[in-house]
Parts: C-alpha cells; sequence; structure tokens
C-alpha cells in the first residue's frame, strides 16, 4: 500500500487560509438567521426587508460566482482572493454601522459579491496547491471545515446576537480580515488557469432577470399581484432572462455554456438542487424566527433548538457517500427530497394545532436526513453527467442554482406567509407559518420528481470527482 505523502509547509497554509476564508463566507450565508427577529424589532423591518436581507446577499452570491472564477483564472487566484476577501471584509463593516434597513441591505448584496470571488476561488487555490495523491484529503479537509460553518451558522449567530448585539455578527468578520488578507499574498503562492473570457453582458443580464422576477415575488403580497410595480417587474425579468438565454448562445465565452443544457441528467440534478436549497433556506427563515415569535426562545436558545436538524448531516452524509456509490445518485436525490417534503408537510400539519418543541424533533430529524442523502447525491450527479474538462464549469453552475433556489424559496414562501398570516401576534405567525412550510414541503417533493430523470448509473461505475463542489452550497 502507497503511502500518501505529507502535505507540505506550503500547502498547510495554503488549506488553512483558503478553508478560513469560506468558513467566514459560509458562516455569513445562515448566521443572520437567528438575528432576523432582532432586526426586525430594532430596524422596524417589514417581512419583505426581512426577506432582501438574506436574498441580497444571495443573489449577488449567485450571480457572480462564475464570472469571479474566470477573473481568478486571468488575473491570477491569490491576488484575485485576496480582493474578494478585502470587499467582503468592508461590506461586513457596512453591515455592522447599518442604521436603516435599506443601509443593511445594500451592504448585504456588496458581501455577497465579495463571498461569490472567495469560494470558487477558495477551492481553484487548494485544488492548484494539491495536484496529487493528497487532493482528496485536502478538499475532505476543506470540505468539513466549510460545512461545520453553515451548520453552525445559525447557533454561532444566536450566540452573538443574545450575548452582544446583532451588529456583532458583522463585526466579527471584521479581524479575521485584517489578518488573513496579508496572510493571503503572502503565503499563497499565485497560480491562474485557462484564461477566459468574462462574460459581464452575461452576467448583467442574468442579474437584472434574477432583481425583477425576485422583486416581484416579494412586493406581490404588499402591493398586490395585479399592480403595475409586480406585473412590470415580473415581466422585465422574464424578458431579461429570455434576452439571457440568446445571449448565452451567441456569446463567445458564455457564463452558463448551452450545451450543458443539453445532458438531461445535468439539468434534473441542478432542478433537484434548486428545489431541495429553496426549501432548505425557506425553512430555516421561517423556522428560527417561529422559535422567538411563538415560542418566545432568545436567539441563542432558538439556534440551539434546530440543532436536532442540522446536526443529522453529520451523521448521514457519509452514508449517504457511501450509498451513492453502491446505488447510484438517483434513488438517494429522490428519497431525500421525499423524505425532506414528508417532514416538512408534517410539520404544518402539527402547527395547525400548536406545535410543541417535542413535538418538532423526530420531523426535523427525518427532514434534515432527506436534506443529507439528497444534497450529497445531487452534487455527484451533477459533476458524473458532465466529461472530466467540464466538471469546474459544471460545479459552478449548480453552485449558482443552489444559491438561486435559496432565494426563490425565501421569496414564495414569504409570499404563502404574508397572505396567510403576519407578524401582528403569534397566532398570526403561527398560521403563515404553517401555510410557509406546507409550501416547503410541495417544494421538496418537485425536486424530487425532477430527480426522477436522472440518469441511473451502475453501481460498480467510478464515482465522479466531487471536490470542485463547494460544499457552502448548503446554504448558500
Amino acid at each position: 500500500m502507497t503511502k500518501q505523502p505529507r502535505a507540505t509547509a506550503q500547502q498547510r497554509w495554503v488549506l488553512a487560509l483558503a478553508s478560513l476564508g469560506s468558513v467566514v463566507v459560509a458562516l455569513d450565508t445562515l448566521v443572520v438567521a437567528t438575528a432576523l427577529t432582532t432586526i426586525q424589532s430594532q430596524l422596524g423591518a417589514s417581512l419583505a426587508e426581512l426577506e432582501w436581507t438574506v436574498n441580497a446577499y444571495s443573489l449577488t452570491f449567485a450571480v457572480f460566482m462564475m464570472s469571479a472564477a474566470a477573473a481568478g483564472d486571468r488575473w491570477g487566484r491569490t491576488r484575485t482572493f485576496a480582493v474578494g476577501f478585502a470587499l467582503f471584509t468592508v461590506a461586513s463593516i457596512g453591515c455592522a454601522l447599518a442604521t436603516s434597513v435599506g443601509w443593511l441591505i445594500a451592504a448585504r448584496a456588496v458581501q455577497g459579491v465579495g463571498a461569490a470571488v472567495v469560494m470558487p476561488l477558495a477551492i481553484g487555490l487548494v485544488g492548484a496547491a494539491f495536484p496529487g495523491a493528497n487532493r482528496g484529503w485536502a478538499t475532505g479537509v476543506y470540505g468539513s471545515l466549510t460545512g461545520v460553518a453553515v451548520l453552525s451558522g445559525p447557533l454561532v449567530g444566536g450566540a452573538i446576537t443574545q450575548g452582544l448585539n446583532w451588529h456583532w455578527v458583522f463585526w466579527v468578520n471584521v479581524p479575521i480580515g485584517l489578518v488573513l488578507i496579508p496572510l493571503i499574498l503572502r503565503k499563497i503562492p499565485e497560480t491562474r488557469g485557462a484564461v477566459r473570457r468574462l462574460d459581464l453582458v452575461g452576467a448583467v443580464l442574468a442579474a437584472l432577470a434574477l432583481l425583477g422576477l425576485v422583486w416581484a415575488l416579494i412586493r406581490g403580497p404588499e402591493q398586490g399581484w395585479s399592480s403595475a410595480e409586480v406585473l412590470g417587474s415580473a415581466a422585465a425579468g422574464l424578458l431579461l432572462g429570455a434576452a439571457f438565454v440568446v445571449w448565452e448562445h451567441r456569446a463567445p465565452a458564455p457564463m452558463v455554456p448551452p450545451s450543458l443544457f443539453r445532458l438531461h441528467s445535468f439539468v434534473a440534478a441542478n432542478l433537484a438542487g434548486f428545489f431541495l436549497t429553496a426549501a432548505l433556506l425557506g425553512n430555516l427563515f421561517f423556522l428560527t424566527q417561529f422559535a422567538q415569535i411563538v415560542w418566545q426562545a432568545g436567539p441563542l436558545r432558538a439556534g440551539l433548538q434546530i440543532l436536532p436538524w442540522t446536526a443529522t448531516l453529520f451523521v448521514v452524509s457519509p452514508i449517504a457517500g457511501r450509498l451513492v456509490d453502491r446505488i447510484g445518485e438517483r434513488p438517494l436525490v429522490v428519497v431525500g427530497l421525499l423524505l425532506q417534503g414528508l417532514g416538512l408537510l408534517t410539520v404544518a400539519a402539527l402547527t395547525t394545532n400548536g406545535l410543541t418543541y417535542g413535538e418538532l424533533v423526530v420531523p426535523v430529524i427525518v427532514a434534515g436526513a432527506g436534506v443529507s442523502f439528497a444534497m450529497t447525491a445531487t452534487q455527484s450527479a451533477v459533476v458524473g453527467s458532465v466529461p472530466p474538462e467540464a466538471v469546474g464549469v459544471a460545479s459552478g453552475v449548480y453552485g449558482m442554482m443552489r444559491q438561486l433556489g435559496g432565494a426563490t424559496g425565501v421569496a414564495v414562501m414569504a409570499a404563502v406567509f404574508a397572505s396567510t398570516g403576519g407578524y401582528t401576534s403569534p397566532q398570526a405567525f403561527s398560521d403563515g407559518f404553517a401555510w410557509a412550510i406546507a409550501t416547503g414541503g410541495v417544494l421538496s417533493l418537485a425536486g424530487g420528481i425532477a430527480g426522477i430523470w436522472i440518469t441511473r448509473r451502475a453501481p460498480s461505475a467510478a464515482p465522479a470527482p466531487v471536490a470542485a463542489v463547494a460544499p457552502q452550497e448548503v446554504g448558500r
């Protein structure tokens, strides 16, 4: 048996710094969840404004991720990674200093751009530093650390919000950035990839199309679905989306290669990932608020109360990884999303009669187990459906779709919540929560249906490499 070579000092520095950068970015995907109720109270935020606090980050993260990866290949991964983290740090200062919801939303959008640079470049830096036998070990360490950050986000956010205040959710990023950025420039050697043209037109069209569609979803409950503002923004989003598709077919270096979407397994796995994250983040958006508004839990306790849900990923994900190699991706995607749907629909049903914490535990464990099965399998199915040379691009598309799914899920479930409940009383919130979570269950079932079209591969087939898939996509 060949002994695995030890990592060099330089390789360890690359792994440590890339992982730390990703951990901070991953934390900010979900760390704000348990602070939402406090932000709503202190800044007088409406439901729509709370949605934008989450979605401004998710949308810019999604849209600029692939352009950032191309920029790193062109101008140097280390330099671009440092610039991205610097932007993220400055935006964190903006979030921490926010005295109005509009200010906070704008800073969160800039923070998302920085995150979009950090994540793909971190993966690229680790891959370049570990080209040989240690790559699996390095990506495993990177994935584990980033995964822990994602899962602990609500708990960390609750502890900081309750122990200090919600501003410190963002202030903690600043000293890390001040230490990390000089170390990145000093300790990580510069690397470049194949130079690709930046598809700036595609990025702008995609950003504006998504903004129009999400704006319509968020403003619909408040302004009315037939209002000129909502219909106009929805129409603009659809037209710009069509323009994006046309441009991508004609662009010399498209941000999203249209050829990938002729692979039905690739499309099915991305749709499954989209719906998976839509239900996941929408559920998190409301569950942490439910604990604080209906159960009167503090931010820290709210973070602790959802641990049975997030902790299942530690237990189930390794099992799911082994099962993917034995039975293929399709059964795990379908069954996993059905389990998530079943768990969420059960929570919704129990809420109509007054949900207690004891009643919540089993359904959220079922839903969390489903997420763990489906998440592992969708990642494998996406990269396994494309040629080896397209794995990086496929992973980027998958990450983008997951982020878009999260933003869409929050917007759709919030629209349902606004039409059936509100913040006027714990009972009103509970009424809206039941319908919103039921909608998350339906989104999960839609993802399970999409998963049926994933091509079944032989269990003995060599598993596709999944190292290039960012583990932060949980919230992300």
